[in-house]
C-alpha cells in the first residue's frame, strides 16, 4: 500500500492571507518546494486537504479556489512536484459538511482512491483541526508547523499537543518524516 503526506495549504504551503483567494495574492514558503520533492523522491504521495470556508461565508467563489490551487499546483510542478489530488471543504464552520476538517473524510477518501495506508501515513497543519483530522483518520502522526497560525495554535493548546509532533516549518516536518517512517 502506498503512504501518503496530507497537507493543508494556508499557512503550511504559503503564506496565510486571511481568506487567500487571489492568484496574485500568494506566496509559497521558501523551501516549500524542495520539501515536498524529498517527500515525493522518497515515495510519499502528496494531496493537499484544505478548509476554504470563504466560499460559504461569500467571501469569494469556487473558481477563486480552484483558480489558486491550479496556480500552486503549476507553481510546484515547476520542480517537478506533483499533488495526487486537491480536496477543499467550501462550506462555511455551521454549516453541514462532509469533508471540513476536522473530519477525516478526505483522507477516508485518498486511502480508497490512491490504496493508502493510512497508518503509515502524515498529516501537517498549522491548526488544531488540522490535527484532529489526522487523528480522527488514524495517520502515523499529526505534525503542527509553526508558520501560519502555528506557533498560536502551540501556545492555545500547549496541554493536548503532547500528541502532536511540532515543528518550525514545512521542510523542518519533511526531515521528521523521512527519518521517521
Amino acid at each position: 500500500m502506498n503512504r501518503a503526506v496530507f497537507l493543508d495549504r494556508d499557512g503550511v504551503l504559503n503564506e496565510e492571507r486571511n481568506y487567500l483567494h487571489r492568484v496574485e495574492d500568494v506566496v509559497i514558503f521558501p523551501g516549500a518546494a524542495a520539501a515536498l520533492k524529498r517527500l515525493a523522491d522518497a515515495a510519499f504521495k502528496l494531496i493537499i486537504v484544505s478548509n476554504q470556508s470563504g466560499v460559504g461565508r461569500g467571501y469569494f467563489t469556487l473558481a477563486d479556489v480552484e483558480k489558486v490551487n491550479a496556480h500552486l499546483a503549476a507553481e510546484f510542478a515547476r520542480v517537478g512536484v506533483r499533488f495526487e489530488k486537491i480536496y477543499f471543504a467550501p462550506e462555511a464552520p455551521e454549516a453541514p459538511s462532509r469533508g471540513r476538517k476536522p473530519s477525516p473524510q478526505f483522507l477516508f477518501d485518498a486511502r480508497d482512491e490512491f490504496g493508502l495506508d493510512l497508518a503509515r501515513s502524515f498529516m501537517i497543519g498549522d491548526k488544531w483541526i488540522d490535527l484532529e483530522c489526522g487523528w480522527n483518520a488514524g495517520v502515523a502522526r499529526s505534525i503542527l508547523v509553526r508558520t501560519g497560525y502555528g506557533a498560536e495554535t502551540e501556545k492555545q493548546n500547549t496541554a493536548q499537543l503532547a500528541r502532536a509532533v511540532i515543528v518550525d516549518d514545512l521542510p523542518a516536518a519533511a526531515e521528521f518524516i523521512i527519518h521517521h517512517s
